[in-house]
């Protein structure tokens, strides 16, 4: 066994067909029986910081700024920032290399103690499938993708970002403790049932978002 070998919160029945080994993580790339989509897909190997100070302004994540209002996020260099508070935000690190520039008393990795989950889909499966699991109004119309809402899927306390909210491609991004992930995910997965909602491995994400 590698010393410093890592494991996701969550794993999925289905057969990878594709793995790589990420700064300790195994990470399904792809697997077998992916479909045509909705995918669920887990990120939980990508980095994510908390970031708290009474001055937020004065940040630059990834020379990215952190937006002014709670609820607003930001998606630049690879970095999804989210403001969650007058003096909180989240950094998640969703595509490309780490990051050099995050660290600093401010910033705490939460990475380990964390589940990430991305819904991607046409706008009909992923927010259909997400009415089943919350009761969070992820189809507000007053408000322009990403943004973030705060409160509980399946009655577990979350970070639910809608990252994108288009008729053909969309996708929703939670995070929640570690200890509900494989919970999660498995509702998750029978809420999309109908849907044919399949586990997929990071490609899926990569492809969704150069398109």
């Amino acid at each position: 066994m590698t010393a410093n070998q890592r494991y996701s919160p969550v794993s999925f029945l289905s057969e990878p067909a594709q793995t790589e080994i990420h700064d300790g993580w195994k990470v399904v790339l792809k697997y077998s029986d992916e479909g045509n989509g909705p995918f669920l897909i887990d990120l939980s190997h990508r980095n994510r910081w908390d970031v708290q100070d009474a001055h937020l302004s004065k940040f630059q994540p990834g020379e990215v700024a952190i937006s002014e209002n709670p609820g607003q996020c930001t998606f630049q260099k690879g970095l999804l920032i989210n403001r969650m508070n007058p003096t909180q935000a989240a950094v998640w690190h969703l595509m490309g290399d780490r990051p050099d520039k995050i660290q600093g008393t401010a910033y705490t990795d939460i990475t380990e103690g964390s589940a990430c989950l991305a819904l991607v889909g046409s706008a009909p499966c992923v927010f259909s499938i997400m009415e089943k699991v919350t009761s969070l109004d992820l189809l507000f119309p007053g408000i322009e993708p990403p943004f973030l809402v705060q409160g509980p899927v399946s009655h577990v306390p979350c970070q639910v970002v809608v990252l994108q909210r288009e008729e053909k491609e969309s996708a929703v991004i939670f995070t929640c403790s570690r200890g509900y992930g494989m919970s999660m995910a498995q509702a998750l997965l029978d809420a999309g049932a109908e849907y044919d909602l399949r586990p997929a491995g990071e490609t899926a994400f990569s492809n969704w978002i150069e398109k």
